[in-house]
């Protein structure tokens, strides 16, 4: 079931990313990059929190009590522009300046869910940080499909932060018990949210192993947002 307004792809995941991991146990892994931050001070950086991205504002790449195994710290980079604030260190900034959102090391993959009250297992964090990058890099393509729609003189959009949407799901998100949230990106100086729902995917069989994933992005319900969704429409109509 599709949403005509809506962009929906599926993609399968490679056997070697493939998800040993109940869905249901690594929510966090939808989360969205994690942006690099600002030095806390006068306060842990364990409680200091990014709002951008819901993350510690100092990166905790320090193993947790009881953890079994050691995990990466390495970190890499995506391909989504990011809007910096004037107080950003040149940490954000990626390979050949272009400043760029940065994802997650296994590492704070890890500490992350732990500080969520989540269950993780060490071994699962090398399949699912790849496939948490995987689905943002999809995303990213598929907003800036929508955003075609718009002549952008400015370098092109960025995103400004994402929120979480486990407790507060579109009603379509519900239907197929899906993970959502949103993406507010810049255009040019204006702020715009896109939804975007994240849910499991039918197996191809011819890659059984392989995992599959429907990503489905649209603008959010505002005036602006309908009117991009009914001129994606007539387009997809005269396509069709």
């Amino acid at each position: 079931m599709s949403d005509t307004f809506s962009s929906t792809n599926s993609t399968n995941v490679q056997p070697a990313l493939q998800c040993p991991v109940d869905h249901q146990n690594w929510q966090t892994a939808t989360s969205l990059p994690s942006n690099i931050n600002n030095e806390g001070k006068g306060c842990s950086s364990d409680t200091l929190i990014n709002t951008s991205n819901n993350m510690p504002l100092k990166p905790n790449q320090k193993p947790v009590e009881g953890q079994r195994i050691p995990l990466e710290t390495s970190r890499e980079h995506s391909s989504i522009p990011c809007v910096i604030p004037e107080t950003s260190t040149s940490n954000q900034i990626g390979e050949n300046n272009e400043k760029v959102w940065i994802y997650p090391s296994e590492q704070m993959f890890y500490n992350a869910m732990k500080r969520k009250n989540w269950n993780p297992r060490e071994e699962d964090m090398r399949v699912v940080v790849p496939m948490h990058n995987a689905v943002n890099e999809k995303a990213w393509k598929e907003i800036l499909e929508w955003e075609k729609l718009h002549e952008n003189k400015c370098g092109g959009p960025k995103l400004v932060k994402f929120q979480g949407k486990a407790k507060s799901i579109t009603p379509k998100a519900r239907m197929f018990n899906l993970l959502g949230h949103d993406w507010i990106i810049d255009r040019c100086g204006k702020q715009v949210t896109y939804v975007i729902d994240f849910y499991s995917g039918q197996p191809d069989p011819k890659l059984p192993q392989a995992v599959s994933f429907y990503l489905d992005v649209r603008p959010a319900f505002t005036f602006g947002g309908a009117i991009d969704r009914l001129r994606r429409w007539t387009y997809d109509l005269k396509m069709n």
